[in-house]
């Protein structure tokens, strides 16, 4: 992240300040779903054992609520805009919103 200038965003250090449910209904207002929030790659899916073929989207909210590491992340917020993830695509994407 530091190839981008981010001193007029608002940094959140997730693992000592976690999400609330109420950042978590905002963030669920725009994407309309919970699994695009949640990380596949969390090292807790192998601790506790969990097949997420099998969540529904109360279970993907419930555990992004349990655990920071659930949480895809980067998440960029500006206002209707949202980039989730560090995937090539959605960084790309977030290239040319931040170049504007």
């Amino acid at each position: 992240m530091s190839a981008y200038d981010l001193s007029d965003w608002e940094l959140r250090e997730m693992k000592s300040k976690p999400i609330t449910n109420e950042d978590l209904e905002m963030l669920y207002k725009i994407t309309k779903s919970y699994e695009a929030l949640f990380s596949k790659r969390s090292t807790e899916i192998r601790k506790r054992g969990i097949d997420v073929n099998k969540l529904s989207e109360k279970d993907f909210k419930d555990l992004i609520l349990d655990h920071y590491s659930f949480l895809k992340r980067p998440v960029f917020v500006d206002g209707e805009n949202i980039f989730i993830g560090n995937g090539k695509q959605n960084l790309s994407e977030l290239d040319k919103y931040l170049a504007k």
